[in-house]
This record gives structure tokens, C-alpha cells and sequence, in this order.
């Protein structure tokens, strides 16, 4: 089996959308071994900011001389960024050696595994061959019967922050899907709360006090001195001084605040991170496709933003960068999304919008999504491509020099940023 073999057969496998459950996804790490037994974990939950949270927390262990391990979902640009030790994807062959070693594991089960349980179970082996000392695990989108949930007691829980999204798997109110996502907290861990709401935060200590946890949060007001500029943040926190991360938009600084608070935790609980290592690892962090500058002059932006929470904090980013302009917006969206509401609130700062179809059975058709911005009194133009609206959008903010935005959408970033590439090296 090569690479390509491998991820056809990946992206084959009785992909049938979620199927919740633990039943297969423990049948199937028995089948290879349990090799996540043999792992110490940090699992990461939440509805928004865990990609960054992992990036950034990585960092910091690998520059603390851990050999690491990070699980993350979606892929940004290539399949093998799921999977990384040691901040590096797990190559072509290795993939298509592990792949091809659990296939007639998976095959031989009378219920067979979905897509994302295959890869699941693929990256805990490939961590256990790699001896990774620490991994940080994303959950893909729930908790409690989300396939990342197998795993033994992890030396630390966190729940990043609670919105609503997947709301048909989840739960219609923030409290259940609280409840959902605190599934991930096992007996004698520690638990880390990243949000705000009370209510929420009522219902992960409880989960944690029943599950004998200790309990901790994150305290905000510790953020001072904050630098935003389009290259970068500097800031203080608490008795940090002067920290500085290459991630842009100000809910990085948040998420900072909760890694931050993190390894203070894991460094009380025996984990070695000096404070050398938290300034380089936050500095070194890298996170594509969040509030990313691919180009410059004009400003070219590509922020996942697909939910309302998300959409409220590239908002609040836009305007905090580019005060009191109007941008240009490229922009597609799965059609269970609220779009309504995100282009409700992208209307006064949008200029010009250019529609696209993303690639994905539940992407929202472009036309619709056109129609949507004009409904809010926006030009809008709706293109069957990415690579089609980012060509006609980039022209348009050369044109009017204005900044150029890509939202909605993480399925979009690889054709975007390929035309972006394109039209500003040639």
C-alpha cells in the first residue's frame, strides 16, 4: 500500500458522517494492541480555539525537549498535518505502513469503523512507534463518545470553551453540549475550564468534583501591556513579562492565556517546562488558518472563522487591525452553519463579497450564500471555485486597496491560499 492507496482507503471506510459511539473504536484499538495504553495524554475539548490551544501547548513541550505527539482535526492543507511528532506530519510512508497493517484489523469488524476512528486508531499506533513521551489529543467533535475518548485517566482534561455548534449531535443548549464535551473528564485527572460562562463552568466542576479532580481556571484579567499589531502580540501575563506570539487576532491572546496557565499547572505536576521554554514555545508556535496573513500590500487574510462565536472574534480582530475600513470578503459555508446571522454581522464592515461552494457534501451552494449578503444590502458575486472568486477578489482589493478576507470555511484554505500563492509570486 502506498500514500495515495492509504488515503483512499481512509477516506472510503463506511464514512457515513458521525456515528457516536465507543463500541468500534475500542474494538478496533484491541484488534491493534491498545496502543494508546502505553501514552500519556493531554486531552483538549472544546468548541473553538482547540487547534490553536494544541499548537501552542506543543510548542512549549517541544521546546521543553519532550518528543511529542499532536492530533488535531481537521486538516488544513495536507491529510498528514492530523498526526505530528515532534511538530512534524508523519510522512507518506509511514502512514501508508500503518494503514496498511490495521486495514484488515478494521475490515475484520463486524461494525466497521468510521473514517475519523480509522485515524484515530492509525495515530495512536504511530505515537507508541514514535515513543512520544506527551501527547496533546484534540477531540474531533464531541467528548464523551468521541472516538479520542478510549483513552485511559490523561494527566490533564481541558475544555477550551463552550459554544453552540454540531448542535444535531450535541445538544440544542450550551449546558448539554457542556455535558457532552465534559465527557472527557476521567477520575484523578486535572481539568482545565477556559471560558467564562458561569453556568457552564457550574456544570465542568461539578463533572470534575464527581470524578475527583482538581479544578482550575483561567483568570483573564492577568492579560496586560498588549501589543496587537498585524506582525504578531506581544503582552504581559501575571508575572510573565513581555511574552510574544506570531499568532494574530485578539482571541489568540485568550487562548495564550489558557496555555499559559496550562503548563504552570503541568510544571506543578511534575512536567518539566522552565520558563525559557513557555517564551520560546509560545513565540515558535505556528497555526494555519487562523486570522493567517498570506499576503501583504494589499493585506490578504485567512481566518476559519464558521461559527458565530468564531465569526464575533475575527470581527472584533478585523476591526481592532483595520480600524474604520471596509473589506473585501471571500467567503464559503457548510449550509448547517447560521450564516444568516454571520453575514448579518459582516455587513457593515464588507465591501464587496465573493461567494464560493466549498468542497464538501455539506457545503452551502454559493448562489445561496450570495443572495444572503444581499439580502444584508451587500454586492455580492457567486463563483462554482475558490480558486475563481479569489482571483476575481484579490483584483478587486488591488483595485480598491483594501484588505482581503477569507472566511467560513477551513475546507477552503488549501485552494485559496494556492491561488493567493500564485497571483502574488508569479
Amino acid at each position: 500500500m502506498n500514500y495515495q492507496e492509504a488515503l483512499s482507503y481512509i477516506h472510503s471506510v463506511s464514512w457515513l458522517g458521525s456515528k457516536p459511539g465507543l463500541d468500534r473504536i475500542t474494538e478496533l484499538c484491541r484488534r491493534i494492541g491498545n496502543p494508546q495504553d502505553s501514552l500519556r495524554f493531554i486531552h483538549v475539548a472544546g468548541t473553538n480555539g482547540k487547534g490553536s490551544f494544541c499548537a501552542m501547548l506543543e510548542s512549549i513541550l517541544r521546546a521543553s525537549g519532550y518528543e511529542t505527539g499532536l492530533f488535531t482535526s481537521p486538516y488544513i492543507e495536507h491529510f498528514r498535518e492530523r498526526m505530528q511528532v515532534s511538530g512534524k506530519p508523519i510522512t507518506d510512508e509511514e502512514l501508508a505502513d500503518i494503514t496498511s497493517y490495521i486495514k484488515p484489523h478494521a475490515e475484520a469488524m463486524e461494525d466497521t469503523p468510521t473514517e475519523f476512528e480509522l485515524v484515530t486508531a492509525i495515530s495512536f499506533l504511530y505515537f507508541k512507534r514514535k515513543g512520544c513521551r506527551i501527547v496533546i489529543l484534540e477531540t474531533g467533535m464531541g467528548g464523551r463518545l468521541d472516538s479520542t475518548n478510549v483513552i485511559h485517566p490523561p494527566i490533564m482534561s481541558v475544555i477550551t470553551g463552550i459554544a453552540a455548534d454540531h448542535t444535531e449531535y450535541l445538544g440544542d443548549t450550551l449546558e448539554q453540549i457542556a455535558s457532552e464535551k465534559a465527557g472527557i473528564i476521567k477520575p484523578g485527572s486535572i481539568v482545565l475550564y477556559g471560558g467564562e460562562e458561569e453556568s457552564i463552568q457550574a456544570i465542568i466542576e461539578k463533572k470534575a468534583a464527581d470524578e475527583g479532580c482538581s479544578f482550575h481556571c483561567v483568570d483573564q484579567t492577568a492579560l496586560s501591556n498588549v501589543c496587537l499589531t498585524i506582525d504578531g502580540t506581544s503582552f504581559d501575563y501575571g508575572t510573565y513579562k513581555n511574552l510574544h506570539i506570531q499568532l494574530r487576532g485578539d482571541y489568540q491572546l485568550i487562548n495564550a492565556a489558557k496555555v499559559i496557565t496550562a503548563a504552570d499547572i503541568l510544571r506543578k505536576g511534575g512536567v518539566k517546562i522552565t520558563d525559557d521554554s513557555l517564551r520560546i514555545g509560545l513565540a515558535n508556535a505556528k497555526w494555519k488558518g487562523r486570522f493567517e496573513v498570506l499576503a501583504k500590500n494589499p493585506d490578504v487574510i485567512f481566518d476559519g472563522a464558521h461559527n458565530i462565536e468564531g465569526m464575533q472574534h475575527a470581527l472584533s480582530s478585523m476591526q481592532g487591525y483595520y480600524p474604520g475600513k471596509k473589506i473585501a470578503i471571500v467567503m464559503g459555508v457548510m449550509k448547517d452553519k447560521e450564516y444568516d446571522q454571520m453575514v448579518k454581522m459582516l455587513a457593515p464592515v464588507c465591501d464587496r463579497a465573493f461567494t464560493a461552494t466549498p468542497a464538501n457534501p455539506r457545503a452551502l451552494c454559493s448562489e445561496e450564500l450570495a443572495k444572503t449578503f444581499a439580502n444584508y444590502g451587500i454586492y455580492a458575486t457567486a463563483f462554482a471555485s475558490f480558486e475563481t472568486a479569489a482571483k476575481e477578489a484579490y483584483q478587486y482589493a488591488v483595485k480598491q486597496n483594501i484588505p482581503l478576507f477569507c472566511l467560513g470555511s477551513l475546507y477552503s484554505y488549501a485552494a485559496f491560499k494556492q491561488t493567493i500563492d500564485q497571483l502574488t509570486h508569479h
